[in-house]
């Protein structure tokens, strides 16, 4: 802590100064944003509690506060009887409990400096009477921190209110959504019945255009991997593996789970939206996670970015690097959208991403097929004639560097006939299980 304190010129900290958690946490954040990192917590305000005895509370929270510590009745004056992940339920709709809350998230962001806050499960707040309580919540952190984000886990029938304006909605920014991710986790497993099988890429292409407000593709929060789905103790269709042993069951490791864990991923960083990646999928984890310590097997295995796993650290690095091109091109960031290339039996799926007024624009061309389409031999639309840059190319970094890598030498040059509804077109080389990126510069 102190190497990285001093490192940007500020005096380093004693023992005393760090002492407890709320004090380490502090020193976390402003570690964070002296390199330029932004902080958003979870919080979870639907319940409290969590476990068997007594709903999961120890006896010196606020389920017994002002009752005896050996009263066991459902007479809190904080919670309902409605419990949730094994605790219970606030009760919202008393003043008090509601104020606390909100100061909780007050303090988070005034006494702690956060940037921000994931609220976790807005659907049980919702169905639990919080409605108003939601809309006073957001109103107050945005009163209080403009430039806080508040990001809603909000499951609800209709979803947009979530990040709708008061009185139609409960405010939040930025809402989750599971289109783009299950469309997407769908068509990479239709991919792993073989070469020759049908994948469906119409519902990926749907999920890139869904938005909770129109113009502003920003406010879907999106992911392809989260807590909840590759929980170890879930069953069901409530746990899902991660995404290599998704590409390739038989063997997490292979290429076709490296290739097409990269084109899953690559969809994610370039499609809009705000992008989560969950732990360890930036480096290739396959395993299930679990928050209990006596599953040491579930653990992150950080060595393989020592390298002990080549394939980990070939994924690493393109993880990192699209992350920088997503910063270095505006327009993967921007709302402009056109999908404008879905071909099913070719298993390819291109769209145009652009920030109105800015220029730059962005073509992205992604292939789920285990074939390359060489020599140029792949017809694509462009918006706009002249040469393309070719600034990303997935197959690079398999093995890398990749000596066999497949790709267009740098770019091509847009002079084709209109197609895919655009103006013109070009002939790409497109590289098996890949995905790529067009810019006008570099």
């Amino acid at each position: 802590m102190n190497r990285l304190l001093t490192a940007k010129g500020f005096t380093a900290l004693t023992t005393t100064q760090i002492k407890g958690q709320t004090n380490q946490f502090k020193v976390f954040i402003d570690l964070c944003h002296l390199y330029g990192i932004a902080v958003i917590t979870d919080v979870v305000y639907n319940h409290a509690g969590g476990g068997s005895d007594n709903h999961g509370f120890d006896k010196q929270c606020i389920w017994f506060f002002d009752r005896q510590p050996e009263t066991n009745d459902n007479n809190s004056l904080y919670f309902t009887d409605h419990d949730q992940s094994g605790g219970r339920v606030f009760a919202f709709w008393k003043q008090e409990v509601r104020q606390f809350l909100i100061d909780n998230a007050k303090s988070l962001i005034e006494e702690y400096h956060v940037d921000g806050l994931r609220y976790d499960e807005v659907t049980v707040i919702d169905r639990n009477g919080g409605w108003s309580f939601a809309q006073d919540l957001t109103n107050t952190v945005r009163f209080v921190k403009p430039a806080a984000v508040q990001i809603a886990e909000y499951w609800g029938a209709q979803r947009w209110r979530g990040v709708a304006a008061s009185p139609d909605g409960m405010g939040f920014d930025i809402g989750y959504s599971d289109m783009l991710r299950d469309n997407l986790r769908g068509a990479i497993s239709q991919t792993t019945a073989g070469r020759n099988a049908y994948v469906n890429l119409d519902g990926v292409r749907d999920a890139l255009y869904m938005t909770y407000k129109n113009s502003e593709r920003w406010r879907v929060f999106q992911c392809l991997e989260n807590h909840d789905l590759e929980y170890f103790q879930h069953s069901g269709k409530d746990r899902q593996p991660r995404m290599p042993a998704l590409a390739d069951p038989s063997n997490s490791r292979s290429w076709y789970a490296r290739s097409r864990a990269k084109v899953a991923t690559g969809l994610l960083l370039t499609s809009p939206g705000v992008p989560m990646i969950f732990m360890g999928q930036e480096f290739l984890e396959d395993k299930y996670w679990d928050d209990w310590q006596g599953r040491p097997e579930l653990l992150i295995w950080w060595e393989g970015l020592e390298g002990k796993d080549k394939a980990m650290l070939d994924q690493h690095r393109f993880t990192r690097d699209l992350m920088w091109l997503r910063r270095k091109y505006p327009a993967l960031r921007g709302e402009g959208l056109n999908v404008h290339h879905v071909h099913n039996d070719n298993r390819v799926i291109a769209f145009h991403r652009w920030l109105l007024g800015y220029g730059r624009d962005v073509v992205v061309v992604a292939s789920f097929n285990e074939g390359t389409f060489y020599n140029q031999s792949y017809r694509i639309g462009f918006p706009i004639g002249g040469h393309w840059h070719e600034v990303f190319n997935s197959d690079i970094y398999d093995q890398w560097f990749n000596p066999n890598v497949q790709g267009n030498y740098g770019g091509i040059t847009a002079d084709g006939q209109a197609w895919d509804g655009l103006p013109t077109s070009a002939q790409i080389t497109l590289p098996a299980n890949s995905i790529l990126v067009f810019a006008r510069d570099m």
